[in-house]
Parts: structure tokens; sequence; C-alpha cells
């Protein structure tokens, strides 16, 4: 890490000089090469840059997932804009505070819903945006500043107020970079694009995949990862517990595939020995927003009993764990701070540490383990709970799946666990098989279905809600 650099090729032009023939992005049945796509986005670039929007101004995105909207992200970046990806499940009402909240100075979508809750910001329409004349021949190679800002992404953590992380070029540079140094991703290889673009995770794949000539492929709308495996052949693919709970459960033909790598959480050990004897390729990994995505992975061919824990720091990442207990972290990879209206607050210490809110513990040989969130950790009878340890018991009886575990108040203890769970069947009492493996305090009071938890990631806070009014 003694390498100091201010500007990097841009990874789409390099890998368009190099090969434009090859494939960018594919779809079913369509295909779009790298030199089209690189006249696609310069194309789409002058567009933006014809409407005087000034140089780092602010641009959101609210757009279903496609060929489109990958085109136009990275036209905002070429243009010299800061692209902020605003995800659809938000209703229009909700779309306007977060564009406040980041600055935006304009709004790329064809959603008619959002005329007039976006107030006084200019609503500009994809199609026009995307249509003309793309330039005939690849220019010269292009060079990129890494620290320009790039992408604002909003990341609501585990309190569930929404906050706007800044990247650089940088940022999603080098952790390209480190993830492909530990996963191989080689021209031709396929990388099913199986994440929102509105999350980290979305926007890391983009990157990685133009850093090293692959392919992105993108599903069809409503494909299940074992159905789009197999149609796109994909060869990489990122998953969240919740998708590859539903790969296994579709018995998919893992043969093709050369990398799963996990996020979006802690991945339970039963869930591991399951997709180990399927034969899958896993990598388990700890990342967060303001680290740009991975910031460690296990590598290829772990060994199980590494699997049971979120691998090791990735190249241009560091992290310890302090005396408390909480996982810190810094690197090149690092966000620039939070963005709140003109405002940046760098929520860093001295020596350039953020502080994730995460606890964990490394061991010996620097493999990283994932306790839980310290402000998921609440106090019953004066004894400490920590929410994901009872999910793991929970995760490892037969026919439980999924669990989460929130805290309700009582007049007693103070707080009580209470469980959501997904099960596959019918599975007795639960609360008497936990006793065998837990302390009574630990043992949850009540168990709700799993059903109406969230998206990919279980919603926390509305599952506390939830669980109050129950009890």
């Amino acid at each position: 890490m003694t390498e100091s650099r201010t500007r990097v090729p841009c990874p789409l032009r390099s890998a368009a000089l190099v090969s434009p023939g090859a494939e960018s992005i594919v779809g079913a049945g369509w295909a779009i090469s790298y030199g089209e796509l690189d006249r696609r986005v310069s194309a789409a670039g002058r567009r933006l840059w014809e409407l005087g929007i000034e140089p780092g101004g602010r641009v959101a995105l609210y757009m279903p997932k496609g060929a489109d909207y990958v085109i136009l992200l990275l036209a905002l970046i070429r243009a010299g804009l800061v692209a902020c990806p605003v995800s659809t499940r938000l209703p229009a009402g909700a779309v306007g505070p977060l564009l406040e909240e980041a600055g935006c100075s304009a709004l790329i979508s064809d959603t008619k819903d959002l005329v007039g809750a976006a107030d006084g910001i200019p609503i500009l329409d994809p199609g026009l945006l995307l249509d003309g004349t793309e330039d005939e021949e690849i220019p010269e190679p292009l060079d990129v500043a890494l620290d320009r800002p790039a992408t604002v992404v909003f990341t609501s953590g585990s309190t569930g107020v929404p906050k706007a992380a800044l990247h650089t070029f940088g940022n999603h540079y080098y952790s390209a970079l480190g993830s492909n140094e530990n996963i191989a991703l080689r021209p031709g290889n396929r990388w099913l694009h199986s994440l929102p673009l509105y999350h980290v995770g979305g926007l890391s794949i983009l990157f990685r995949c133009l850093l090293a000539g692959a392919t992105i492929s993108l599903p069809e709308p409503g494909a299940t990862p074992g159905e789009s495996i197999p149609a796109l052949r994909a060869t990489h693919v990122s998953l969240v517990s919740t998708q590859l709970l539903r790969l296994l459960r579709e018995s998919a033909d893992p043969s093709g595939l050369q990398a799963v790598l996990m996020g979006g959480g802690p991945i339970t050990l039963s869930l591991v020995d399951r997709a180990v004897d399927l034969g899958l390729p896993v990598h388990t990994s700890y990342g967060l927003t303001e680290m740009a995505s991975q910031v460690t992975t296990t590598p290829p061919r772990a060994p199980r009993e590494r699997l049971y824990t979120a691998g090791r720091v990735l190249p241009h990442s560091e992290v310890r764990v302090s005396e408390g207990g909480e996982i810190l972290v810094r690197g090149r990879t690092l966000f620039a701070g939070y963005v709140l209206g003109g405002e940046l607050n760098r929520p860093f210490d001295e020596e350039g540490w953020f502080r994730t809110g995460d606890l964990g513990e490394m061991d010996a040989d620097g493999y990283l383990r994932v306790v839980g969130r310290r402000d998921n950790l609440f106090v019953s009878g004066g004894e400490n709970v920590q929410p994901e340890e009872i999910e793991e018991a929970l995760c490892r009886l037969e026919g439980v799946e999924e669990a989460i575990v929130v805290p309700v108040p009582d007049g007693e203890y103070g707080a009580r666990p209470v469980a959501f769970v997904r099960t596959t069947g019918a599975v007795g009492d639960l609360g008497l098989k936990l006793e065998k493996v837990l302390p009574r305090f630990k043992i949850p009071v009540a168990f709700h279905d799993w059903e109406g938890t969230g998206g990919m990631k279980p919603d926390r806070p509305m599952l506390r809600q939830r669980a109050r009014r129950g009890a």
C-alpha cells in the first residue's frame, strides 16, 4: 500500500480499447460490447454536460435496473457528476427528502409519480439523455482522478434513518481491485448482477467487471438466481442469505459457478454447511457501505471452518478490533463522509479510523468473526443479550432457515427477546429446543412468522415495532 497515484486509467475506456468486441453487458437474448458501451456512455455524458449542471453536481437516479441504468450511471461519472442511485422500493413521497439531504441538483427518472415530489429539482427524461448518435470510433485513453466524487449511496444502517454516503472514484476502484485480487475475474467471465444498483454491493459488481474486462449479466425482472445463473451462463454471483436459501431450494446446478460471494450480513453456520455440501464455491465476507463493499473475504477453496468466519482483510483496506470489541476500518476504500445538504461530515478519528458499530474478533491467522451489531445488543434482567447469537442457535435447529431476534419492553426484565422465524414445516417447540443450547434469559418469549420481515435484509426497526404490537 505504498504506491501513490492521483489518477488511473478509466476501466471502461481501457476495456473498450483492448477488446472493443467483448461483451460488457448481457441479458436474455441481447448483448452490448465494450466498444458500444463506451460510445453510448460518452454520448450520454455529453448530453448531461450540455445541460449545464455544475461540475461535481449530484444527480439522482430513480429507475428500474437495466442496461439504460448502467449507461446513465457511468455517463454521470464520466461527465464529472456524482451519481446518486435511489431505491425504487421507496414511494414517491419519500424521494424528495433524500434528494434534499444529498444536495441533488437534478433527478433522472421517467416515473410520473415523482412530479411534485422532488420540489424545485428538475426531472430529466432518461430517454432523451440516451437518444442520439454515438461516436463512430473509440477515442484515446482516458484517465480519472482517484479523489473525484463519484457516487452517493443511501444507507440506513441499523437505525432506519437514511445517511448519504459519498464515495470517490478511488474508493470504488480500489474496492474492485482488492476483490479481484482475491476472487479471480477475467475477460469472458460473467458476474450475475443479482443485487440492486442502489446498494453498494450492486455498484461494486459494475466496477469489478469493468476493471477486469468481464461481463455484467443482467437478470430478467423477477427471475431468481437459480433461473438466471444457467440462463445467462454466469460464472460469478453475489448473494445475500435469503437469495442463497432460494438457490438451495431450487437445486440449481452449481457446476458452472466459479465464485459465490456472500454479503449483506453474516451468513449462518448452518447455511454455510448446506452450501458447502452442495459443492457451491462460497466466499463469506464482511463489508459495509462506508467501505465501498467488501472489507474481509475468505480466499478461494477455503476449508469449511474458515467459511464460518468473515475472511481476511482484502488489499487496500485495514481492520482492527478495539478493546471494547468494535470493528474499526480505514484505507483506500473508506468513503469521503456523509453528505447533509451542502455539508460533508467526516466521522473519522485522528488516525483515520471509522467506527463501524459492529462487534467482532480477529483470530491469530487474521480471520475476522463478526459477533453482531453493538446497537442490536440489549440488556435483559441485567444480562447482555446479543440477538445474533440467538439467531445462529435458531438456524441450527432442524427446519429453521432464517431467524431475526429483536427486543420488546418488559416491566420486570427491562427487555425480552422475540423471534421472527422462517421454517420449512413443523418444527415443534422452539423454546424447548433452545433450552439445550442457551441460558433461559436468551430464549425468545414469542416466535412469529417470517412473512413481512423486509426485503433482502430484514428491517430490524420495523420488526421491533411489530414485536411491540404483538406483545
